[in-house]
């Protein structure tokens, strides 16, 4: 049987978190003997891991911890590790400890979803990933940077992209502000790419023409200044008794059932879980081209894109969904569909146990 430790920095409700996890838990269910490591800390992701997964948290202090170091590679040796699953920045604490446990595989999952706005230091990475024996990417252009900037083997690079898992049952939808049939949500933490003042302008544009339109922006405040920025941006266009802000919730699900549109304003994303969320609930989507987003919504086909940085298309895209009825049913539907079929939890474990097959050189789980 084979044994895989997924290791993060932390478990706060947040995408690249909610992948590992997810996969933790789907691996368990598979007969993998599977792990979880939170390098940093914990947090709410840890009551949702399966009673078949262990979790360690190590809390480390700084970036080389040598207590938590030696609690890792403890695990690593005791469990016999076959693979370190690294998700994101914890590609580099995974590196150094196999220096010491020299027998796992190392894979690194790249979910960067400022690559369009901001560079990451080509030769860190080079270092981090010359221990790897592969790279997964959420979308395309981060396999490409794989390939060409970090010189990894084109077959020892994957795309694999996100999911989200639907619910066994109906969530129940929480109270919420707004008028009924005319709420719009965004899932987003308020970080400067995810681009909410772009976002508000466009709200400004869709007031003026629709004064019971309103925006539910769920996601957490980590970033202060971006959020105070969102904040003061809100109050300039006079906008406090139409924008809300929720934060960080465990309640997502049933907060989309409550809603009407999705939206994501976006500068740069990686592969977005939100929009794979509002896919389950059915809402009808407007988000920008960026990332993989025009491959979820199908070149357009289920759901409406705009281009970032856009606000008076962005809001023309919102007044739309908000005047039909019909098309935002249509939308909701065909986004619902696609989401099904095309990022389907089974499929996509499938895919990654084909994944570690070929790097551990076992081919256990070839099809």
């Amino acid at each position: 049987m084979i044994s895989v430790l997924q290791v993060v920095d932390t478990l706060k409700l947040a995408g690249l978190e909610s992948v590992a996890a997810n996969y933790a838990n789907l691996l368990s269910e598979r007969g993998v003997r599977s792990y979880l490591c939170s390098t940093r800390a914990s947090g709410p992701l840890a009551a949702k891991l399966a009673r078949g997964v262990q979790h360690l948290d190590l809390r480390r202090k700084g970036i080389i911890d040598l207590k938590a170091l030696k609690r890792f590679v403890e695990l690593v040796r005791r469990e016999h590790i076959d693979i370190i699953h690294a998700h994101g920045t914890a590609l580099f604490f995974s590196a150094l400890a196999t220096c010491f446990a020299r027998s796992p595989r190392l894979l690194w999952h790249d979910h960067f979803g400022r690559y369009l706005t901001e560079q990451r230091p080509v030769g860190l990475y080079r270092l981090g990933t010359s221990r790897a024996a592969g790279i997964i990417a959420v979308n395309e252009p981060l396999a490409k940077w794989a390939r060409e900037s970090l010189k990894m083997p084109a077959d020892r690079v994957w795309f694999l992209p996100n999911f989200v898992l639907e619910p066994s049952s109906k969530p129940a939808v929480p109270e919420l502000p707004g008028t009924p049939g005319r709420r719009i949500v965004c899932v987003a933490n308020l970080r400067p790419e995810k681009d909410h003042l772009t976002l508000i302008e466009a709200m400004a544009h869709v007031h003026q023409r629709d004064s019971l339109a309103s925006l539910l922006l769920v996601g957490d405040h980590a970033n202060e200044i971006q959020a105070a920025k969102v904040k003061e941006r809100v109050c300039q266009h006079g906008l406090q008794e139409n924008v809300f802000f929720l934060g960080s919730r465990n309640d997502v699900g049933g907060i989309l059932r409550g809603c009407d549109i999705g939206v994501l304003s976006s500068a740069s994303e990686g592969m977005p879980l939100a929009l794979l969320e509002y896919g389950v609930a059915r809402l009808p989507v407007i988000a920008t081209a960026v990332g993989q987003v025009p491959e979820v919504l199908a070149g357009g086909r289920a759901g409406l894109m705009v281009f970032p940085g856009q606000p008076t298309e962005l809001a023309a895209g919102l007044l739309k969904l908000l005047e039909s009825t019909q098309l935002r049913h249509t939308l909701g539907r065909d986004l619902n569909q696609r989401v099904s079929t095309t990022y389907s939890a089974t499929e996509l474990t499938d895919r990654l146990l084909r994944i570690y097959g070929v790097v551990t050189g076992s081919g256990v789980f070839r099809t």
